[in-house]
């Protein structure tokens, strides 16, 4: 059943979950999940250190970023909090944090252990209240125009996230050129 889309005058004022809907989100990310196969299970593991290599303490993905609050009148509204305004570059850089806090997968946007692919970190970034429906699909124009510009069409990141033998240190490498495309571009 699809709902049909708000007009544009009250985009603000939908709940996260119905502004997906009627952005058509949840129906790009249930069609991409059916083509998706079964996931493996995941190979245990001894658990991540707390601190770098060098002694360092690890930060939050989202470490010097303004956090999403909820104003007076959205408490009384009893609605969320208005998503903090990131530009697509800060999109971008905030995705390719989360990924490295939470780990990479491939085949699904999350598995058990809370690792995410490339569009699970994006739909991540976007719950946590950082930027719109709008700025996701303009930073993800901007990957699949690195993809393009390097001599890999793919019909989605996502189909590129999933190739067998991608490595995460290949979609750090591409949020970054596509990070640093959007900051040239100036947005």
């Amino acid at each position: 059943m699809t709902v049909p889309a708000p007009p544009f005058d009250r985009l603000d004022r939908l709940d996260p979950h119905e502004l997906a809907q009627a952005l058509g989100l949840v129906e790009e990310i249930e069609r991409y999940l059916a083509g998706l196969p079964a996931p493996a299970s995941p190979p245990a593991g001894p658990p991540a250190p707390a601190a770098g290599p060098y002694g360092s303490v690890r930060q939050p993905w989202n470490h010097g970023e303004a956090l999403p609050r909820r104003s007076l009148l959205d408490r009384l509204a009893r609605r969320p909090a208005r998503p903090v305004e990131v530009t697509v570059a800060g999109h971008l850089r905030l995705t390719s944090r989360y990924l490295a806090e939470a780990g990479w997968t491939q085949g699904a946007l999350w598995d058990a252990r809370g690792r995410v692919c490339l569009l699970g970190a994006q739909t991540a970034v976007l719950a946590h209240g950082y930027g719109t429906a709008y700025t996701v699909r303009r930073a993800r124009a901007q990957v699949m125009e690195v993809l393009h510009a390097t001599g890999r069409p793919v019909p989605s990141p996502d189909v590129w996230n999933d190739r067998p033998g991608r490595r995460q240190a290949e979609v750090h490498a591409l949020l970054e050129r596509a990070r640093a495309r959007a900051h040239f571009l100036g947005i």
